[in-house]
């Protein structure tokens, strides 16, 4: 079977296909190069997933896991505390109470997200009966935070070598050193410090818009990891409290916890998926009710902390620790970091998809929209289709992330298909134009002169007869014949015939006006017609011509030479003819009066 050529128009559509694809990938690259355009399509797209997460919460994508508890230091008990005890914070001997009788039912964990750090309130005796509560159990966490406070205001201390972690990372494109390193600590009283107290990093970065959307896995201070509280807690859970001391990142930007694999951002974080609003996601036990249920007071109903993973927080709107996240711009920090261990125990992290998956989509969309709009014949259908692989896009970004927990870009995306579409069009639009005039060539164009065709004089001819009788202006016509052609046909052949041709129309060519129109009348006869000039202008042009012709000899080959005349006939509007035809015949009888008399000359009108 004959292999299939391509068409003209074929090559010309994959060429467009090309440029196009090729135009758009070159303006994203000229994008993201630009600082201010990369911000706005940062935060665009960051808007954009917390859109898809706020209905992924409204319609209950992730159930939340009833084990997590969060004994909440709310607006009631930050009162109650402030009535009773005078002061905040309260004494930690309370908080020793509190771990006694959550421990009573043997729970999973108990987390604090509080820092018992050291102040002028602190009393040695309740932070040591804290710290010795603390160590009568393994499952108890508490926080330490890292900044970057000069050394001149806090002297940055050396933490015990057990709070630290090995970290092997094997990604290239994970950075937790230049993103999560510090310089200084905020440190815990030593009675907690030094015990074998469970202690993790709570640092947590915002996003430029200040919305909470990622938390980090790991700290780095004075050349060591620290792990993340909730990281640390939700591993040890996972592995049945195996210690862990060493974490491995792959090579795919993964953190491995046993069987899971918990994706991390180039930052070094992990981005959350959400399940649902502040104070009704999780059980929250009012923290003073927890003390007066201690105290002995009946009426308080009885709270089950079994198998539970605790965390214990504060949540009242005066204490200051709340953050803006994707599906609530008020949110408790201990509600993100039960939200940070019901995604390890589900394993249902947000992954970003990569540079290569997001290059991918946008080449196979730029292909799309342009094959759409090159294909379609009605424009509104090229722009309805276009909008419906935008919407169908965005809705499979919606889904992917439903299903798969993937973060697929949206913004830069919806862009691409908005410029392609665009592009294409114009590239459309420039591609038919080309056409159009290539048509329009063919259609008053002499394929073999290249000068216009009889039915382009005829048509240009009744327009200037027309200008001109509108303005009162005077234009002339030149006829002119190719003197004995049929000799060269019969003694050279042809392709001879149709050399003299060419030689003449482009001697006329070169000499005549940009406003001069040079035609083929038809076999060896041309014409021209010069607008806006005389009779006498006509004649001398004519003559000037003919002389060039004449002086022109046409090269056969090497030993062959042969020369060419012609012989002209000239009319001028309106003394020779108020019509086209008049006009024509006028010079014709001119033209056969040079034929007459000699030919290679310009002939009179009698």
């Amino acid at each position: 079977m004959a292999k299939k050529e391509l068409t003209k128009e074929q090559i010309f559509n994959y060429i467009a296909y090309f440029l196009i694809t090729a135009s758009i990938l070159f303006t994203v690259f000229l994008l993201a190069n630009n600082k201010m355009i990369v911000n706005f399509f940062n935060d665009s797209e960051n808007k954009s997933f917390d859109y898809r997460q706020s209905l992924l919460v409204k319609h209950r994508h992730l159930k939340p896991n009833k084990d997590i508890m969060i004994v909440a230091i709310d607006d009631g008990s930050y009162e109650y505390i402030l009535d009773k005890y005078g002061e905040w914070p309260i004494s930690r001997g309370i908080y020793s109470k509190i771990i006694d009788r959550i421990e009573q039912d043997k729970p999973k964990a108990v987390i604090f997200d509080l820092m018992f750090i050291k102040s002028f309130k602190s009393d040695a005796k309740s932070d040591n009966l804290l710290a010795n509560t603390m160590n009568k159990y393994d499952n108890i966490y508490t926080a330490i935070n890292f900044d970057n406070q000069s050394a001149d205001v806090r002297t940055p201390i050396e933490l015990p070598e057990n709070l630290s972690v090995k970290l092997n990372n094997n990604s290239k494109h994970v950075d937790i050193e230049g993103n999560f390193g510090f310089s200084n600590c905020r440190p815990i009283i030593s009675q907690i410090l030094n015990s074998k107290t469970n202690v993790g990093m709570i640092n947590i970065n915002r996003s430029e818009d200040g919305i909470i959307r990622q938390v980090p896995a790991f700290a780095y201070y004075n050349g060591k990891y620290y792990p993340h509280l909730t990281l640390m807690a939700g591993n040890d859970i996972l592995n049945n409290k195996k210690v862990t001391k060493e974490y491995i990142i792959d090579k795919h930007s993964n953190l491995l916890l046993g069987d899971y694999k918990m994706p991390l951002t180039s930052t070094g974080e992990a981005v959350l998926n959400w399940y649902g609003a502040s104070m009704r996601t999780y059980k929250n036990v009012p923290f003073h009710k927890l003390i007066k249920s201690i105290e002995g007071d009946s009426s308080i109903e009885h709270y089950d902390f079994k198998d539970k993973i605790v965390y214990v927080g504060t949540t009242a709107s005066s204490l200051f620790d709340t953050k803006s996240v994707p599906i609530d711009k008020i949110y408790p920090g201990v509600e993100i970091h039960a939200t940070y261990m019901n995604n390890l125990l589900d394993n249902s992290f947000i992954r970003k998809s990569g540079p290569t998956t997001n290059a991918i989509i946008i080449v196979l969309l730029v292909l799309t929209v342009t094959f759409i709009v090159f294909k379609s014949t009605s424009a509104i259908f090229a722009t309805t289709s276009t909008v419906l692989l935008a919407s169908a896009y965005y809705l499979a970004s919606y889904y992917v992330m439903s299903l798969y927990n993937i973060w697929i870009e949206v913004v830069i995306p919806l862009f691409v298909i908005l410029v392609t579409f665009a592009i294409s069009y114009l590239a459309k639009y420039l591609l038919k134009s080309r056409d159009f005039e290539h048509q329009y060539k063919l259609a008053t164009t002499d394929g073999l002169t290249e000068l216009y065709n009889h039915r382009y004089f005829q048509d240009t001819l009744k327009k200037q007869m027309d200008t001109s009788k509108r303005y009162g202006q005077e234009f002339s016509l030149i006829i002119l014949d190719i003197d004995f052609f049929k000799k060269f046909n019969d003694t050279y052949g042809h392709q001879v015939g149709d050399a003299v041709l060419r030689t003449v129309a482009n001697i006329l060519k070169k000499n005549t006006r940009v406003t001069d129109y040079v035609c083929r009348y038809g076999g060896e006869e041309m014409s021209i017609i010069l607008p806006h000039t005389s009779k006498n202008e006509a004649i001398i042009n004519a003559q000037r011509i003919c002389n060039e012709v004449a002086k022109t000899p046409l090269k056969i080959s090497n030993n062959v030479e042969c020369n060419i005349t012609i012989s002209l006939g000239v009319s001028t509007f309106p003394y020779d003819g108020d019509t086209p035809q008049k006009i024509i015949e006028c010079a014709d009888k001119a033209l056969y009066y040079a034929k007459e008399h000699g030919r290679n000359q310009v002939g009179k009108n009698e």
